[in-house]
Order: structure tokens, then sequence, then C-alpha cells
């Protein structure tokens, strides 16, 4: 382990795009780096659709947090980077279906113009707690 946690990189996840690690485990907290709706063979779920593409990260989301232990319940924090902020009661609508108000992570949405991948709506990186 480095002096900045333990980094992992799940083999049946799609490849980070540069040298990052797809989940990096400090002091207590599992830090998700930005995930995508992009599929562990590359493939984009839900093209042009945000509720799916919602979805899509979130259950990308969770199946990370699985690989370490965690799970959605675990989360703290989560920042999402939205295309379309016009889509932003559509993307709500599709969030709703995973969080409450009660027990889900805080949350930031950010309106961008571009993410990576020009098939992609929205990107989010989280912070969780290691369950103990």
């Amino acid at each position: 382990m480095s002096r900045n946690g333990k980094s992992y990189t799940l083999p049946d996840r799609a490849r980070p795009l540069a040298s990052y690690p797809h989940l990096r485990e400090a002091n207590g907290f599992i830090f998700v780096s930005g995930i995508s709706a992009r599929q562990y063979d590359g493939s984009i779920r839900g093209v042009g659709d945000t509720a799916e593409q919602t979805r899509a990260v979130i259950e990308n989301l969770q199946i990370l947090l699985q690989g370490v232990g965690a799970d959605l319940d675990c989360l703290v924090n989560i920042t999402t980077y939205l295309m379309r902020m016009n889509d932003y009661a559509i993307y709500n609508e599709a969030y709703n279906d995973y969080f409450d108000a009660e027990t889900g992570p805080t949350r930031t949405t950010v309106g961008v113009d571009d993410l990576p991948g020009k098939q992609l709506i929205l990107e989010m990186s989280a912070i969780a707690l290691k369950p103990t």
C-alpha cells in the first residue's frame, strides 16, 4: 500500500482512460474516480438517453463499490457532471430510484460542455465509507 492508500482497478470493468485506478481506499474512505456509462466491453449503455445513462452510471458505481466490500448505502458524496442541464429533471428521476434524501449521499451536479467520449451524457465521482 502506498502513502495515499490502496488503489483498485477491477479487471471486469471498463479500463480507465489514463493512469488512474477505479477506486482508492484511504483512512476508512473509498474514493471513486469519475465513472460513466461505459461498459466492460467498451460500449456505452443508454446512448442518447439521460435516464438510462444515469442508471448505468449508478449501477457501474455499485459494481465498483461491491468489488471492495462496500455498496451504494456506504456513499457519503456524489459529484455529477451533466452535459445537458435541460435533462436535470430526467436525471433526478432516475437518480431517485436509487437514493432518498434521508439515507442517500450528499450530491452536487455540475453542468459541463464536454466529457471524454462523444456519447456520454454524464459522469459521476464519489466518496464512500469503507464498511467495518
